[in-house]
């Protein structure tokens, strides 16, 4: 008589439900091959033809199969009738389906979670969008992040052009000179100054089989610019075609100081660091 195998419950529902989630993105990946069959008629097209068709249709997969993955993985947020509240801890009552789209690099992903609304005053709150680890708006981390990344080595105007090509999400240059900003609130220069050992290993690598020490170059400038209040940002109420205004705010000339550290490499730099903020004579002084 042989002897019996032990398999622990929690292992048999893990398999049950990568079964289940694996028939429902082969479903989901042939919803997306048909939308492929439609751009793509013929097979025996040119590759560039392939890629461009692939290309176009490749958040509809990728993001459609993120969302499966998410609907299977949070199916008890999706169902949960009851929460506490984050602010007071009160018992709260969900009510119907709330839907929420969101971008991601892999695409658009599309929610749906229980709303839940705290009548003491507290206010609403989906606590599937915690589970998640939703940012708050359209646009999530990783977008952002790429977003941030583009824009801190080349202009706004350039940066949007290049990350609409790459990922296909359209962002104007003033939504990445916004969410620059936002990122980086409260920096400073130490924040974002290379650390000792990675000076010293540009040093080195610029060095390397020369006689001399490379040459450190330090440039500095500025220039006044005019500058608007935060409290000037953002839509005025009115009724729409009325006449324009004069703004009730002052501007204040600011001046825009700006340094960089670079080693000289012949006819080349190597970046070490640069910084650059605005501030009136006196705060820019103090910094």
């Amino acid at each position: 008589m042989g002897c019996a195998e032990v398999i622990s419950l929690s292992a048999v529902r893990a398999s049950s439900q990568w079964q289940r989630l694996r028939d429902d993105l082969h479903a989901r990946f042939d919803q997306w091959l048909d939308r492929l069959q439609a751009q793509l008629p013929n097979p025996q097209a040119h590759l560039a033809e392939v890629t461009e068709a692939v290309w176009h249709l490749r958040h509809d997969l990728t993001g459609g199969l993120s969302e499966t993955i998410v609907a299977h993985g949070h199916e008890g947020e999706v169902t949960r009738q009851f929460a506490r509240c984050p602010g007071c801890g009160r018992r709260v009552t969900a009510r119907p389906l709330v839907a929420r789209t969101v971008e991601t690099l892999v695409g658009a992903v599309h929610v749906e979670r229980p709303y839940f609304y705290c009548t003491a005053g507290c206010g609403g709150f989906s606590p599937m969008d915690e589970a998640l680890g939703l940012h708050s708006g359209r646009l999530q981390l990783d977008v952002q992040q790429a977003m941030a990344d583009l824009a801190t080595e080349l202009p706004y105007e350039t940066a949007a052009t290049v990350f609409d090509r790459l990922t296909g999400l359209g962002v104007s240059s003033e939504r990445m000179h916004t969410l620059t900003h936002q990122a980086a609130a409260g920096l400073t220069v130490l924040d974002v100054a290379p650390s000792r050992e990675q000076i010293d290993q540009l040093v080195a690598q610029v060095a390397k089989g020369r006689f001399r020490r490379p040459v450190l170059v330090l440039g500095v400038d500025g220039a006044y610019v005019p500058s608007r209040p935060e409290s000037a940002r953002g839509r005025r109420p009115g009724r729409a075609r009325q006449r324009a205004r004069r703004a009730r705010w002052q501007h204040e000339w600011r001046e825009a100081k700006g340094l960089r550290f670079y080693l000289l490499d012949g006819d080349r730099i190597v970046h070490i660091l640069s910084w650059h903020q605005v501030q009136n004579d006196h705060d820019l002084g103090e910094a």
